[in-house]
């Protein structure tokens, strides 16, 4: 089977899902993949070895601007010719089909040319009722205009009742190889911050306030910053340890991020990037599930009193989605998106774990997992009022 398979770029998360598709791929090598990019400059991506000989077309994309969505900007920087040229040409007749996590160039060829199409990624679970805010009918029309598909598969922290699977993130072991000999005691001494869409230099300010450690990604590294504030550069291994290695978790309410996160039982803070309907959205499924706290500040009063509070996580141990995924595919999609989420969340394994203290000391290990219901269907996802 020859597939075409689309990632928006925008963001780390797609990307981050992309990652762990194309090592299930490597599986099934009677699975044919073309990996095509969008929503960012060429140049922007990184570490994209193992997507072979993608291809890149402009895409669309959310200008941000200080912590909330640019909508002039957004408007301005669109090039409607360019994307409607992208989807005339693409060659999607040459496959059998159009996998988009997001991706509008080739959800839209796949839909103008009616091949075969599969939408994969959170954004399709907004196709069922979720906690989604009160927003207008533009957010909404854009949710399910983006990137329009025949069949999703959309992907969440909780199913909500509905066929939505969990998500595609597994835990990452700060004790590699390569962690630079990082011991046990060495570890959890810093906070990850990652809050590429705020006012950077407000931000580095705010930190700089707090007698914590943190280690900040999406930032220039070249700007002026505390002692006790390490600016990094992009990095896949490099921010996976430390996130392993982290005490605890700041950062914007995107998907994927806060999904590896949960894996690794971190406390987490979070603020939604405003005016953006997806991460509103996440941040009101995070509080229903108190799975974290979410704020509409990030300042050093907030981050203070967060932390002198002792947070504790929430530890899921996600089952092997991308790998389920690709089986199915491999096997012709025999069953049905129920069936395929039901399997899955049976393998959802909840429990809780205290992971963080003010200094961001090391913290005693996750107690065992709830016991789940006889039904095979999972018990309510939850943290509690000191997440």
């Amino acid at each position: 089977m020859k597939i075409l398979y689309g990632v928006q770029g925008t963001g780390n998360g797609h990307l981050s899902r992309a990652r762990a598709m194309a090592e299930a791929f490597r599986q099934f090598p009677d699975l044919e993949v073309q990996w095509l990019f969008s929503g960012r400059p060429p140049e922007k991506f990184f570490a994209m070895e193992a997507f072979g000989d993608y291809w890149w077309r402009e895409g669309l994309t959310f200008v941000h601007k200080e912590g909330k969505i640019d909508q002039i900007a957004t408007t301005r920087q669109l090039n409607v010719s360019r994307l409607l040229k992208d989807i005339r040409t693409l060659p999607v007749q040459d496959f059998d089909l159009v996998i988009s996590d997001f991706e509008p160039v080739t959800a839209w060829a796949a839909k103008k040319r009616k091949r075969p199409s599969l939408g994969l990624g959170h954004q399709y679970a907004f196709n069922f009722s979720i906690p989604t805010p009160a927003f207008g009918w533009t957010a909404r029309a854009i949710m399910k205009l983006f990137a329009p598909v025949q069949t999703s598969l959309g992907m969440h922290w909780h199913h909500f009742g509905h066929p939505i699977l969990p998500p595609i993130a597994q835990a990452h072991d700060a004790d590699a190889p390569d962690n630079g000999g990082a011991t046990d005691g060495e570890q959890q001494d810093h906070i990850l911050v990652y809050l590429p869409f705020e006012n950077h230099g407000p931000l580095l300010q705010q930190l700089a306030q707090l007698p914590q450690n943190f280690t900040v990604y999406g930032l220039p590294t070249d700007l002026p910053k505390a002692d006790h504030i390490t600016l990094k550069a992009p990095s896949v291994e490099g921010f996976r340890r430390d996130l392993a290695s982290a005490g605890a978790v700041i950062c914007n309410s995107g998907f994927e991020l806060i999904a590896e996160t949960l894996t690794l039982g971190k406390p987490i803070l979070t603020r939604p990037l405003k005016g953006q309907f997806e991460q509103e959205a996440n941040a009101l499924a995070l509080e229903e599930l108190q799975l974290a706290k979410v704020v509409e500040h990030i300042d050093a009063v907030t981050i203070g009193r967060w932390l002198e509070s002792n947070p504790t996580g929430v530890r899921i141990a996600w089952p092997d989605v991308a790998g389920a995924i690709v089986y199915w595919l491999a096997n012709g999609r025999r069953n049905s998106p129920q069936d395929l989420a039901d399997s899955l969340w049976k393998a959802a394994i909840p429990g809780r774990t205290t992971a963080t203290r003010q200094q961001a000391e090391p913290t005693p290990s996750a107690r065992e997992p709830d016991v789940m219901q006889e039904q095979g269907e999972i018990q309510e996802i939850k943290g509690n009022q000191s997440t």
